[in-house]
């Protein structure tokens, strides 16, 4: 049992964390409600003549739904395909046995190792030997080099918790392998393709250096290199960064809603085996 002090100890630390972990995120949006001559102001006003200009001029004037339109097009095909690929290579490397299965599984954690500036010279080349540049196609190749790998290795750590006899008793029932990942470990994965949808959606929504530099269009715009529109040699909009901000955090906040009673089982999930 903790001591009374020790236990107001903690309670405050814990209240003092989640207020500075909470400040930014009330800054912006009490920014976004500030009229036009107040964005720089240094005082905190919580009711003090807030208004909705910001969010109006940014729906109107702006090309914003577009660029939040293309984002949203993108990070939904990356979640589709990236939990289909990280279940289909983790599942595989969970339950078979083939030459390079070892290398397979550390060139996933190896391609994580390198940062994103040095890749985007050779996607860059890729992409334009394709014909991808300013493709959302190509775009979206790219965040799955991101986000297969890392999901992948994640999943082949949930399937080893899967019992094998499951996949067994599928295959005496008639099942092919595939059958039997379909039909009996899919429905028992919720856990992990919850986390996998989670993190490859987040990965392509948030996204900003590979967006910079392959979207070139302006009607190809996702929202990451829209927002550097605000930002002039002499003027920064900062009533319309912050409203699209908070307007952005949104479908980030609504996925995780939808899958947050799966994420810390998906997570943690491959730390032992059944």
């Amino acid at each position: 049992m903790r001591s009374r002090v020790r236990s107001i100890a903690l309670h405050a630390t814990l209240i003092a964390a989640s207020l500075i972990s909470v400040f930014p995120l009330l800054w912006l949006v009490l920014t976004s409600l500030k009229p036009r001559g107040a964005w720089t102001s240094t005082e905190i006003e919580l009711f003090h003549d807030p208004t909705l200009s910001n969010y109006t001029d940014l729906l109107t004037r702006s090309p914003f739904l577009r660029w939040a339109a293309n984002s949203l097009l993108v990070s939904l095909l990356t979640m589709v395909i990236g939990v289909i690929l990280a279940a289909s290579a983790g599942y595989a490397a969970s339950r078979f046995r083939f030459p390079g299965q070892r290398p397979f599984l550390w060139m996933l954690l190896v391609t994580q190792m390198f940062p994103v500036a040095i890749l985007i010279v050779p996607l860059y080349n890729l992409l334009a030997t394709l014909g991808l540049i300013n493709q959302f196609a190509g775009l979206t190749v790219c965040y799955l080099t991101v986000a297969v790998p890392f999901c992948a290795w994640m999943m082949k750590g949930y399937f080893d918790t899967v019992p094998y006899e499951i996949d067994q008793a599928g295959m005496v029932d008639g099942l092919t392998p595939f059958g039997a990942f379909a039909r009996l470990i899919i429905p028992l994965s919720k856990p992990g393709l919850a986390v996998t949808a989670f993190y490859s959606f987040v990965t392509a929504w948030g996204e900003v250096a590979y967006a910079t530099a392959f979207m070139t269009g302006d009607e190809k715009y996702t929202l990451a290199v829209g927002l550097q529109t605000f930002v002039a040699q002499f003027k920064t909009e900062w009533g319309l960064m912050t409203a699209a901000s908070v307007l952005i955090a949104l479908p980030a906040s609504a996925v995780f809603l939808l899958v947050q009673r799966h994420l810390v089982t998906g997570l943690t999930a491959g730390s032992t085996k059944a």
